[in-house]
């Protein structure tokens, strides 16, 4: 195998089209890839991005013909546009150059003959479609795939390096379900591959929302000077969904709100939010910021600063919703949390004393990401004679879903002859100024792995820092339940905004959460 330093990683400039290469997609016949992947990529074809020369190999261990993938596809992508939510005309000329790019390999992850095919399918393509050696290969497979995969890859060569030939491998989450297991998981990937050529997906950063907290915050000097301690009382990060676990009990009955939400997606939003300012925009001096955070976060006491909860029956505009236990594939007396909160701290110059609240949740009130910058109280001697619970504090909120945006809320005086004052709401909405492509999420995620820009996916050393603040957790947890006590979950009624208990962590020092509705 190359070595990284053998091998040019410098990312082409964002706006150019992508470079040509090869796409594979291991787990082309499941739901990832009809759904989310394949319209993204015929997004990338709309918009001109997709390289010029371009070929994608589906494996599965489905029998199946290219004629019927690309038909399956097709299928996928016209459901795609005329989804309410993208809704737009299909551009056939752009799909039909795309779709003909397409075929199909059956084979079997663990069979060493697949890969050898493999190898000889890419060998074709290339000749076929003149696109180059570069490949991406992309893991659309269940986590216990993702160690065999890259070993059968690296035993083939298929991932071996050369100067004018990039191969890079995309691997979904769950990185992990712990600490040791992601350590295990990082070791056998390096085995194969070098840090530069893993690409570990968080679709959630795919987001241009999630993006623009970095723009917000470093372009505007109107914030900056204030995103610290001196000026900041505290910050919320809520994820909360309102869907249940639908069909995934299987998946979510071994991982839980915790492993499957908290290490990546509110971590990544928590180090969004507390970085220090890059020395550039270059991948790895974002990276490194980001994981700065993440190693200065303090120890979480589990006992007395988080919260595990899950759903029991209750109503959403009148209509009954179900209970997790009563989910179809959950068992009777499931301890799989679908709810955690967590009190923060990040010890360093900036943040000392600021506490962050994370809270993440299934069968919520309200479909809501967004987050909180609450600062401090003015002096209130000035406020003697008015009533100082109508000095609400001043908050920045940054809505990421599902409707972009962010809010100013700060206090100005109500008309009239007293001095009265009143909370204001300053609304900036993405749709207002902005005209937003029909999107995935995935788009430009994939496309950064086809330029070779890493500043959204995750470096080895962030994953594991993530993972060694919930290990605590998960330790507690898991200690309880050895010793015939499992840690108590919080139940609250589906469709609500989570259990009592949650609210818990911040009342004792006289906060509260936003609202969801």
């Amino acid at each position: 195998m190359a070595k990284a330093d053998d091998v040019d990683h410098e990312a082409i400039p964002h706006g150019q089209q992508a470079p040509a290469c090869t796409v594979v997609i291991f787990g082309a016949a499941g739901d990832l890839t009809k759904r989310l992947l394949i319209p993204a990529l015929y997004n990338l074809a709309r918009t001109g991005l997709l390289p010029e020369k371009f070929a994608l190999v589906g494996v599965d261990r489905l029998e199946m013909t290219d004629a019927a993938f690309r038909q399956h596809l097709d299928a996928a992508v016209r459901a795609f546009a005329a989804d309410k939510h993208y809704s737009q005309v299909l551009d056939e000329l752009h799909w039909n150059e795309l779709l003909q790019r397409i075929s199909y390999l059956p084979g079997d992850f663990g069979d060493p003959l697949a890969y050898a095919r493999l190898g000889d399918k890419l060998g074709e393509v290339s000749a076929a479609q003149h696109n180059g050696d570069s490949v991406l290969f992309y893991l659309a497979v269940a986590a216990r795939f993702f160690g065999g995969i890259v070993d059968q890859l690296g035993a083939a060569g298929l991932v071996t390096e050369a100067p004018g030939r990039w191969r890079r491998v995309v691997v979904e989450k769950p990185f992990g379900h712990d600490m040791a297991s992601a350590r295990a998981l990082n070791t056998q990937l390096r085995r194969s591959l070098a840090e530069p050529q893993i690409y570990r997906m968080d679709h959630f950063l795919g987001k241009e929302t999630v993006q623009n907290i970095m723009l917000m915050r470093f372009a505007n000097s109107i914030f900056e000077p204030l995103w610290n301690r001196d000026h900041i009382d505290h910050v919320q990060i809520t994820v909360a969904e309102t869907v249940g676990v639908e069909s995934r009990a299987g998946f979510y009955e071994t991982t839980g709100a915790l492993r499957d939400m908290v290490p990546n997606h509110v971590f990544q939003l928590l180090a969004l939010t507390a970085m220090e300012p890059p020395a550039s925009f270059s991948a790895d001096a974002i990276r490194n910021e980001k994981t700065k955070v993440l190693n200065s976060v303090h120890r979480v006491d589990a006992a007395s600063d988080s919260v595990r909860g899950q759903y029991a029956v209750g109503q959403r505009d009148g209509q009954l919703l179900t209970g997790y236990r009563e989910e179809a594939g959950v068992a009777a007396g499931s301890m799989t949390e679908t709810y955690v909160a967590m009190k923060l701290g990040v010890d360093n110059w900036r943040w000392s004393g600021v506490p962050f609240y994370l809270r993440t949740g299934k069968a919520m009130a309200k479909r809501s990401s967004e987050i909180v910058i609450q600062f401090k109280r003015p002096p209130l001697s000035l406020f003697r004679d008015t009533a100082t619970e109508a000095l609400t504090p001043n908050a920045l909120v940054l809505k990421l879903q599902p409707d972009e945006g962010a809010a100013l809320m700060f206090g100005a005086k109500i008309p009239g002859p007293s001095i009265s004052i009143g909370q204001v709401h300053m609304d900036f909405h993405y749709k207002d100024y902005f005209q937003n492509a029909p999107s995935t999420g995935y788009e430009t995620l994939i496309y950064d792995c086809m330029i070779g820009d890493a500043t959204l996916f995750q470096r080895s050393d962030s994953v594991i820092a993530g993972w060694k603040i919930v290990q605590p957790l998960l330790d507690h947890w898991a200690e309880g339940a050895a010793d015939g006590e499992p840690a108590a979950l919080a139940n609250y009624a589906a469709g609500s905004e989570g259990p009592a208990a949650a609210d818990a962590l911040l009342q004792d020092s006289g906060r509260s959460w936003k609202r969801l509705v």
